[in-house]
């Protein structure tokens, strides 16, 4: 008989099933993401909403990972094999976006007001800024460093809509341009920063 101190294989179970639904939200969001953003983006001239929707892509690619990683497909080795991929995948998108910014910034592109885009962005903001916490909890829970490590993805994804959010409403009311291209070499920052991170975490 099991002692009622002994930790729960079904604690640990429900987890799991929490853990994994919580992937599955984050990319069905971010799958939503990549198409309103990069139209809203294309729409408006905005490198900030191109550019977050591309980092959108590069989320999905984390969390497929993350999953499977919690149904136990292969080792360690093919686990950091995945992970460097998304490093890669980050520092490519770092390259595109930091080439895009210096491009408008020099040659003055003023992006179009999308107010829908704000909007959008809003909503991202708190729907990530949950599940990046419910999966950290998560992650505790199972001892998963991988899903840590996308909880901070997550979380960073809340930050980023709450800052380009921001630029848009600069250049919506203020009339500041730059404020777009600004963004979109904040976004290619923090993918620097995920870039080098990604592959330490095993």
């Amino acid at each position: 008989m099991t002692s009622p101190l002994a930790p729960s294989g079904a604690t640990t179970a429900r987890a799991l099933r929490r853990a994994v639904r919580l992937e599955h939200l984050t990319v069905a969001w971010n799958v939503l993401e990549v198409f309103v953003t990069i139209g809203l983006g294309v729409a408006a001239g905005s490198l900030a909403l191109i550019g977050f929707g591309l980092d959108s892509l590069v989320e999905i690619f984390a969390s497929v990972v993350v999953l499977w990683h919690l149904r136990g497909a292969g080792g360690r080795e093919r686990t950091q094999r995945a992970l460097w991929l998304v490093a890669l995948a980050f520092l490519a998108l770092a390259t595109i976006l930091t080439a895009g910014a210096i491009r408008d910034l020099v040659v003055g592109h003023r992006a179009d007001a999308s107010p829908l885009g704000i909007v959008y962005l809003g909503m991202t903001a708190v729907v990530m800024l949950l599940l990046a916490l419910a999966k950290q909890r998560s992650s505790v829970a199972l001892g998963n460093h991988p899903l840590a490590h996308e909880a901070r993805v997550t979380l960073l994804d809340s930050a980023l809509a709450t800052g380009i959010l921001l630029a848009l409403a600069a250049n919506a009311v203020l009339d500041w341009w730059w404020a777009d291209p600004a963004s979109a070499l904040a976004v290619a920052a923090v993918a620097v920063s995920e870039g080098i991170a990604a592959p330490k975490e095993h």
